[in-house]
């Protein structure tokens, strides 16, 4: 079993995403997938590295056609039980490495929500980049999700005094930038990292969104906000979360694309 099955068969992403936390970067992804199909009749959708099925499983159950990617059984099998049979779903394990079971052209929206936190050389990363733009249709969008590095710098580094050991096993760079290994888990990037990325294909940023901005910085104060305020926060948060000045200090960024 490599790192990443034991840290997803052990850890409770159901119970993230339905927190109060976990809901505002839910919440900032479906209404930008919900943007990008406005428009679409009958789009065919895939996300590669579907987890549980938070976004696969709500699309399919709102009649969108969806196939679904994931390479940890113990989620798909999460994903799976969902599912009571009706919806248009194809569920299969799988590798973002690897999608030539699909043809070119094929897919009017392709997500990578998850994939881009477990890869940790570029080369993988735009492996995976590369075969979500090639099986996505020209005019189609690409959505993809990542890590950021300064919130790992304060809150890990500095707020959970991880600094020495940081240092000690060299996992940062003279500027600041962590050096993840597969032991850690997750891959933390740059916003000009994920430029670098982009520019070696033939895609069109359209919004790089915060998906949680500020909201992991406070998980205890926004986990007990009452129902009110806390559609206030995330009211504010999507008055916010386009701004580029405070893009590199979310945790999460959701970068919206569209093949050329």
């Amino acid at each position: 079993m490599n790192y990443l099955e034991e840290y997803y068969n052990n850890y409770d992403e159901e119970g993230r995403l339905l927190s109060k936390h976990g809901q505002v970067e839910y919440l900032t992804t479906m209404k930008y997938i919900k943007e990008c199909l406005e428009g679409i009749s009958e789009p065919n959708i895939l996300e590669v590295g579907a987890g549980t099925g938070r976004y696969s499983v709500t699309l399919a159950k709102q009649g969108l056609k969806v196939t679904a990617v994931e390479l940890i059984k113990h989620n798909l099998d999460i994903l799976k039980s969902k599912l009571d049979g009706t919806e248009p779903i194809n569920a299969i394990q799988g590798n973002a490495l690897d999608l030539s079971m699909f043809e070119d052209d094929t897919f009017d929206m392709t997500m990578l929500l998850g994939p881009m936190y477990h890869l940790f050389t570029r080369e993988d990363k735009l492996k995976a980049l590369g075969e979500a733009v090639r099986v996505t249709k020209p005019g189609g969008f690409i959505l993809v999700a990542y890590c950021m590095n300064e919130p790992t710098v304060v809150q890990f580094c500095f707020g959970a005094d991880n600094l020495q050991r940081v240092l000690e096993e060299n996992l940062l760079t003279s500027d600041w930038h962590c050096k993840s290994e597969p032991k850690e888990r997750f891959e933390l990037v740059r916003i000009e990292d994920i430029e670098s990325y982009n520019a070696e294909f033939p895609i069109k940023r359209v919004k790089l969104v915060a998906s949680d901005g500020a909201t992991n910085y406070m998980r205890p104060k926004i986990d007990s906000m009452d129902d009110d305020t806390f559609a206030k926060w995330v009211d504010y948060h999507f008055t916010i979360c386009e701004r580029q000045d405070l893009i590199g200090a979310s945790h999460h960024t959701l970068d919206i694309l569209r093949k050329e």
